[in-house]
Parts: structure tokens; sequence; C-alpha cells
């Protein structure tokens, strides 16, 4: 792992995309209802009422659809760093350097250049940086 490279996601939720097509799939009926419906003696407001549900209904999915690509794009996912920290058993150096894999705690590394004892692993832990605070004033 490379300290700059950090995968991002930026990508619309699925369950909403598929919410927002069938809010678009029924808007649709409704105003293909609302032509059908048009001119009918029986019922001569029903046609208007259908018409109404249909761009309300195009109009919010629209809107969701919009808000929802504008906050993926904002919201990025970034993957902590993992650490490990290696200490010489005699001495005491301590040497913080990136995951490694294999890395397990009390794994025994090679010599130690002060002292020729054994190093080892003592801690691994991801690094986590503080979010910067943002005051609306």
């Amino acid at each position: 792992m490379s300290k700059n490279s950090s995968p991002t996601t930026s990508r619309i939720s699925s369950f909403v995309f598929i919410v927002v097509l069938a809010v678009y799939a029924l808007s649709i009926v409704a105003l293909g209802l609302a032509a059908s419906l048009y001119g009918s003696s029986e019922q001569p407001y029903v046609w208007i009422y259908m018409a109404v549900l249909g761009l309300i209904s195009l109009t919010l999915a629209t809107y969701v659809l919009m808000q929802s690509r504008r906050h993926a794009t904002t919201m990025k996912i970034v993957t902590p760093q993992v650490m490990t920290t290696i200490e010489c058993k005699k001495c005491g150096i301590k040497e913080v350097r990136e995951f490694q894999r294999g890395d397990y705690v009390y794994k025994e590394l090679e010599k130690c250049q002060k002292c020729d004892d054994k190093r080892m692993i003592t801690a691994i832990y991801k690094e986590v940086k503080e979010k910067e605070k943002t005051y609306p004033f």
C-alpha cells in the first residue's frame, strides 16, 4: 500500500436507483391514465388528478436522483492507513512502518542494529485522522 493511494467510491446506492426507477414507471403510468381519461364524460376531473399526481411524482423522482448523484460525488470513502510498531526487547528502540502482509503481533523480526537482539512487532493499528471542525458561522 502506498501512502497516497486511497480508493474512493462515488456511486448512487442501487436501492435508491431502483426506487427512483419504480417511481418513474408509476409516473408514466399515471400520465398515461390521465391522457386516456381526458375527455371522459363519466368522471370529468379524474384526469386532472392523475396528471398532477404523475407530474409531481416525476418531479420528485428527478429531484431525488439529482440529489443522490450530487451527494455521491461529494462523499468519498478513504481507507485508513494500517501501521505496524516494531520494538527491540533489549534496548527499547521503536520503529513505526506501514503494515505489510504477514505481519502479526509478537512476530519476531531481524536483529536490532544497535544491540543485536531480535526485534518484535508489538502493535498493529490504523491511523485515525481527526476531521477538521467546520463551524456554521
